[in-house]
Parts: C-alpha cells; sequence; structure tokens
C-alpha cells in the first residue's frame, strides 16, 4: 500500500471504478498558491453498487468511514468523510451534483500528476467558480485568497467568459467582483 494518502484514495476510487475529480484546495494549490492541507476533497460520481462496494472493500485496519454517512451522501448529494488511520488524512469524498454547474465541471476535468499519483483534477476555471461558491456559502477569506493566487498565476490563460457566464448564472457576482478588486 502506498504511502501517499492522495494514491491510496485515488486507488481505492480506481479499483471500485469511481469517476472522480481532485478538487478543494489540492485544485487551487495546483492552479493557483500551493498552501498546506490535511485533507483531499474528491467529487465522486459512484452508482450505488460502486459506493456499497468502496465502503464494503475500505479495511478497516487501515480506515474508518460510516456506510450510513456514504449512503446517505449519495442520497442527498452531499458528502462523507474516509479516514485514513495512520497517517490522519481526511478525503472528504463530495457526491457530483446533478445541476449543470456540476456537470459542466466535471465532464471539462483534466489529467494531472500530483505528488507523483495521476488524477483527474478540476481546471483553474471550474476551480475559481468552486471557490466563490464556498466563499459565498461560508465568506472565507481563504476561499478568495485561493481564487485570487489563481487569477495572479493564471489569468491571461484563464477562459474569463466562461467564469464569468457561470458567475452571472450562479449569482456570484460579488464574490467575483471582490477578488478581482472591482
Amino acid at each position: 500500500m502506498s504511502s501517499n494518502p492522495l494514491a491510496q484514495i485515488i486507488g481505492e476510487l480506481d479499483r471500485c471504478g469511481i469517476p472522480h475529480m481532485l478538487a478543494g484546495s489540492f485544485a487551487s494549490s495546483y492552479h493557483g498558491d500551493p498552501r498546506t492541507t490535511n485533507d483531499i476533497d474528491l467529487v465522486i460520481a459512484p452508482t450505488g453498487r460502486s459506493l456499497e462496494e468502496l465502503v464494503r472493500s475500505l479495511d478497516p485496519a487501515v480506515y474508518y468511514v460510516s456506510r450510513e454517512a456514504a449512503i446517505d451522501a449519495l442520497r442527498r448529494e452531499g458528502q462523507f468523510n474516509v479516514i485514513l488511520l495512520e497517517s490522519g488524512w481526511k478525503a472528504d469524498l463530495i457526491i457530483r451534483k446533478s445541476r449543470p454547474f456540476s456537470q459542466s465541471e466535471f465532464d471539462r476535468r483534466t489529467r494531472a500528476s500530483i505528488d507523483d499519483t495521476d488524477v483527474y483534477i478540476a481546471t483553474a476555471e471550474d476551480t475559481v467558480i468552486a471557490k466563490l461558491e464556498w466563499a459565498r456559502a461560508g465568506e472565507s477569506e481563504r476561499q478568495l485568497r485561493d481564487v485570487s493566487g489563481i487569477l495572479e498565476l493564471r489569468g491571461t490563460d484563464l477562459d474569463l467568459d466562461y467564469i464569468e457566464s457561470w458567475v452571472s448564472e450562479l449569482g456570484l457576482a460579488a464574490q467575483w467582483k471582490r477578488v478581482r478588486g472591482e
């Protein structure tokens, strides 16, 4: 078993045939300013059967996972946690929502290598949009700093029309204006 927590979780998802996408602080660090974190945010698109297989196959001596939390997350398009007991790393497994943005974000994911692990990752644009949503939900300055870091590093390479169309659609204009200094 790999000592790399990202590789461990990705390996388990791949083994169960669960499509996934790295998001959150790992994605914003990849596309912008690196920051430390002890949790891995993964958007997943399981079937009921593949989710059951994942939960059933995780060795309880290695992982903590609640079957009830996983099934509830699937039902309500929420999230549940898998904790790697030895390292203390936590994976937030976020069920992909059925709304248009979430489907677009997942369809646009790209391949990347992070910590010697091949992963699917949210694009820089979709990471910006998701971080703006998190900022709106919790007014978190950290989320807005992550967006600023992506804009600073990737600014001219970003598809601003794509971002702005979702900003308008999702009602994120106030957060978008804040990070752009408008």
